[in-house]
């Protein structure tokens, strides 16, 4: 049986979407990060960094940490959510570990910038715009020839993505002038198994 302990963030929609689409079977436990529940000592014993998400395994006795870890023990426990071919599967490996080291960080830095800080560091602000527009331009011009980021299999690389790009829509951080990505947002976002993830455990409201 597999135990999820997550908040509605960007990193906790990654799983929820990704047990959705698996269809596996989960037991849901909401961590109200607002109430600081992630820096409870019985949370801290299954990730001591104290964040979210969490997946407990009882059936191989596994407990892991780090989204793009977990979409990744995910899709190898399930051999779904990863493309059979061996390119085609580096390649979807590759853009998650692009997202999890640039795309991710980015915007979370940005975020925490523009919207937490109130826009105060105009330097650091400006920096993270910046950062943001190279990483979707990037993204972008991958879409240009890609179906989805491993090629023409949707995979965890595309949910990883659709993670921040889904929040990114929320609080205003347009990119609809990137055609590819914009095209490759609105096809994953019509997926039912998508639309229940991003509503678990709440819809995100934004910053």
């Amino acid at each position: 049986m597999i135990k999820l302990y997550t908040d509605s963030s960007p990193n906790g929609f990654k799983i929820t979407i990704a047990l959705e689409e698996l269809e596996l079977p989960y037991e849901l436990n909401h961590v109200h990060i607002d109430k600081g529940e992630n820096l409870l000592p019985e949370f801290l014993a299954l990730n001591p960094h104290g964040r979210i998400p969490v997946l407990v395994d009882s059936d191989t006795n596994t407990t892991i940490f780090e989204s793009a870890a977990i979409l990744l023990y995910l899709a190898y426990k399930t051999n779904k959510l990863i493309p059979v071919d061996h390119n085609a599967r580096w390649q979807a490996i590759q853009w998650l570990i692009f997202h999890a080291s640039s795309v991710g960080p980015i915007i979370g830095q940005r975020v925490n910038f523009e919207f937490f800080g109130s826009g105060k560091n105009k330097e650091a602000t400006e920096r993270y715009k910046k950062l943001t527009e190279r990483a979707f331009s990037t993204m972008n011009n991958h879409l240009a020839n890609n179906l989805y980021f491993g090629g023409e299999d949707y995979s965890i690389a595309d949910i990883a993505h659709f993670g921040w790009t889904h929040i990114a829509k929320i609080i205003n951080f347009d990119f609809n002038h990137y055609k590819y990505l914009s095209e490759w947002h609105d096809r994953i976002a019509a997926r039912p198994a998508v639309q229940r993830g991003i509503s678990i455990p709440e819809p995100a409201t934004g910053p």
